[in-house]
């Protein structure tokens, strides 16, 4: 009689543990299902806002195209200076004229703003390799780049002395051909030539870099980080101030860059910079990060009380967006979209790092 008694109890330990493992299973599984329809709805609602801020962003850029109202009042500087509104076009988290949405952020970048691969000469990348080389650069090294990019965008098989063409390209494992045009097809077949991918390893080309327009210089209301750090005369300090100085002026000339830029910069910069605009337009919107809605909730909070000056919004830290490449060519037309990437890389987006 203990004996059964024993086996039943041993049968219902067992079988409440095995009951047990297979409730904590189910309620795992149902967890992870529930997660997963809430991340999917999550993924649905912000691929819906992603879409309606593009098209928000379109509209900006097709009114920008367009004639001012009658009773339009232009921005102006702290000496009344007007704005040109195109400027605004820099990367700077924009305010449009038909809102994007509370928590969609729209940035949009005019290639102006970056160096025209398809427009820099032999003589332009010969000053591009040396200034980012260093002072140090060896002599050498800069001829065998350039060389390279000769063969590259030249229209004949042969290589040059220092130089690399489709034969050496075809011993490659994976082997491919050389473009052998003057112009490239997009900005990342700048890493398919020979050194170049180890020389801008840690540079984001689209950020620095365009292959659209006709524009041979830059234009310092627009340009980005990354494409300044790759001009001759400019250093990190002279970059942070000019990113300082267009937050609340603009550029109008070159006597306004020589007001911040040191003479013997000037003399290197001058060749590079314009005042010119484009009709391209690289567009990012992506949902506001969470941090950054905390901060500015509590700059909203702090209002007017004591030390409200002192809290700040934080900087944007979303380095991935969705993003569209677009031309915009006819007056009130729709822009011609060349090129889609759901994940681009932004480029820096942070405030000037200037000291006061």
């Amino acid at each position: 009689m203990r004996r059964q008694r024993g086996s039943v109890i041993i049968v219902v330990l067992w079988t409440s543990i095995l009951l047990t493992v297979l409730v904590t299973v189910m309620a795992g599984k149902v967890q992870l299902s529930a997660r997963t329809a809430f991340h999917n709805q999550q993924a649905v609602t912000d691929l819906a806002d992603v879409a309606s801020a593009m098209a928000v962003a379109e509209m900006e850029l097709i009114l920008e195209q367009m004639p001012q109202p009658i009773d339009y009042l232009p921005v102006t500087d702290d000496l009344g200076n007007p704005r040109l509104p195109a400027y605004r076009f820099n990367g700077q988290p924009l305010t449009l004229q038909h809102p994007a949405g509370e928590d969609m952020v729209v940035r949009i970048y005019d290639h102006a703003g970056k160096i025209n691969l398809n427009r820099v000469d032999r003589r332009g990348m010969q000053l591009l390799l040396e200034f980012w080389l260093g002072p140090n650069a060896d002599p050498q090294q800069v001829q065998e780049h350039l060389d390279a990019w000769n063969d590259w965008v030249d229209l004949n098989d042969l290589a040059g002395i220092n130089g690399a063409d489709t034969d050496y390209y075809e011993s490659l494992d994976p082997p491919y051909t050389p473009r052998n045009y003057p112009e490239l097809d997009t900005v990342e077949e700048l890493r398919l030539i020979r050194g170049f991918d180890e020389l801008f390893k840690d540079v984001n080309l689209e950020a620095a870099f365009t292959i659209y327009g006709s524009s041979e210089t830059v234009n310092l209301n627009l340009a980005t980080r990354e494409a300044m750090r790759l001009l001759p005369g400019l250093n990190d300090e002279l970059i942070e101030e000019i990113i300082a100085w267009r937050q609340t002026r603009d550029f109008g000339n070159r006597n306004d860059v020589g007001e911040l830029v040191p003479l013997e910069n000037f003399v290197e910069l001058s060749n590079w910079i314009g005042n010119n605009t484009s009709s391209y337009f690289s567009v990012y919107a992506y949902p506001k990060a969470q941090t950054q809605r905390d901060a500015e909730a509590a700059v909203e909070d702090a209002g007017d009380a004591e030390g409200a000056e002192d809290v700040t919004p934080e900087a944007d830290p979303v380095t991935q967006a969705y993003m569209e490449i677009m031309e915009f060519r006819n007056r009130g037309a729709r822009g011609r979209v060349y090129m889609v990437d759901p994940y681009a890389r932004l480029p820096d987006t942070a405030p000037p790092r200037v000291e006061e």
